[in-house]
């Protein structure tokens, strides 16, 4: 299934960064911000969702903060043919933060947390046990260099046009 990508404007933009940093903000604070109708605002975030641009509104959890010092990176090579078995291996293992399909010289590259060396061993074990993963390598996370992040990679788009929102298309933003 291929998905149409939305094209974003501006306007869409500004209201991106306006959520990005005021993330508690409402709809009246953010036209606010950007200086548009509440309605423009609120329409143009339904746009948005409906597009899956905005993925979701779950808070940005640390899990260093919460307490799981330890991450890992580990590349697995699996089974010929044993995506789905080792997507549902990994899915019921807590300590797997995310995971995904790739090309070279590994199959799945996911990325683990643990709150020790230890708990971090006991994740690696769990996804060894699987019977899709052939081989495995980790690589420990010492520090963040560049935390997660789109803003920067939505602002290299050419904007779609300008913004139909008179009220932007006029301000200086």
């Amino acid at each position: 299934m291929t998905r149409t990508h939305a094209k974003l404007d501006e306007l869409d933009l500004a209201i991106l960064t306006a959520m990005h940093d005021y993330q508690k903000a409402g709809v009246l604070e953010l036209s606010r911000r950007t200086r548009v109708a509440r309605a423009t605002v609120q329409s143009r975030i339904a746009r948005m969702e409906e597009a899956g641009v905005i993925a979701s509104y779950d808070p940005q959890v640390d899990v260093t903060a919460a307490g799981f010092d330890v991450q890992a990176f580990v590349s697995l090579e699996i089974a010929q043919g044993a995506l789905d078995a080792v997507t549902t291996d990994l899915a019921a293992i807590p300590g797997v933060l995310e995971a995904y399909a790739t090309t070279g010289s590994s199959d799945v590259l996911c990325r683990i947390g643990a709150d020790s060396h230890a708990g971090l061993q006991a994740v690696l074990l769990s996804i060894d046990r699987s019977a899709a993963v052939v081989r495995s390598h980790s690589v420990i996370v010492l520090s963040t260099v560049v935390a997660q992040r789109t803003l920067p990679l939505l602002r290299t788009l050419t904007p779609a046009g300008t913004s139909k929102a008179p009220a932007y298309r006029n301000s200086t933003h």
